[in-house]
């Protein structure tokens, strides 16, 4: 119980201080799951203090809390580039590569990563990993392909399995399926990724690669800026 209260704690603290980044007249990329919460409440005060901005969320969710916060939203098509985008993680390495989707939204959030201008992820200190894989990967796919897609990931070794809610099978906020795989142990994360996306039906996979600019990290009371200085691919600038 300590460490799961000590986890809350720092992403709290961690979603506090990426408010801090957040101007007067920002268009704010708003993520989803349990630390993205705690960052739009925070935001929603700041809004309330007289903070001028406008969001656009990662999911139908985070769209609905943000409206009783009182934060305005437009459509990512009104706003072009987002000025910033915040957002959690399930994990992340030395290379400021993630894994998401542990909440289903993995595909509004890789679409919003890549019309930032500057991507901030906030984690606890349990996030940290030396290599992706201890979570499972998520995988958007069409209803109509997943049960081939799963055939095709257990030929590799995968161990797919179909994400269930109250016992019926998951939908994204686009009515996709969600598989889990298993990519432990798999040294070459790239070419993984290009082969996932690669199989029709495949919508997009939780592997953020080249996204992330900037990851604030609670670790105990304090809280850490870990900045990736790569230059990124010209299509996210």
């Amino acid at each position: 119980m300590m460490k799961s209260a000590n986890a809350e704690h720092e992403k709290k603290i961690a979603a506090i201080q990426s408010v801090s980044l957040v101007k007067n007249g920002m268009v704010v990329g708003l993520g989803s799951g349990s630390t993205a919460v705690h960052m739009i409440r925070k935001l929603g005060e700041e809004v309330g203090k007289g903070l001028s901005i406008k969001g656009v969320p990662s999911s139908e969710k985070t769209a609905q809390l943000a409206k009783d916060l009182g934060i305005a939203l437009i459509s990512l098509e009104k706003a072009g580039k987002l000025d910033i985008n915040i957002d959690g993680a399930d994990e992340f390495d030395p290379q400021f590569r993630l894994i998401k989707g542990g909440g289903g939204a993995l595909l509004w959030e890789k679409i919003l990563a890549h019309n930032a201008k500057l991507n901030v992820i906030i984690a606890d200190s349990g996030k940290k990993v030396n290599a992706l894989g201890k979570f499972k990967l998520p995988l958007e796919t069409i209803p109509l392909a997943t049960p081939t897609i799963r055939a095709q990931l257990i030929e590799m070794g995968l161990k797919p399995v179909i994400r269930k809610r109250d016992g019926k099978t998951f939908r994204t906020d686009e009515n996709n399926c969600i598989l889990d795989v298993d990519i432990f142990g798999v040294k070459d994360i790239d070419r993984l990724n290009r082969t996932l996306i690669e199989m029709p039906g495949v919508v997009e996979t939780g592997l953020f690669l080249k996204t992330t600019d900037l990851i604030i990290m609670g670790q105990g009371d304090e809280t850490l800026f870990l900045r990736n200085d790569r230059e990124r691919e010209p299509s996210s600038k």
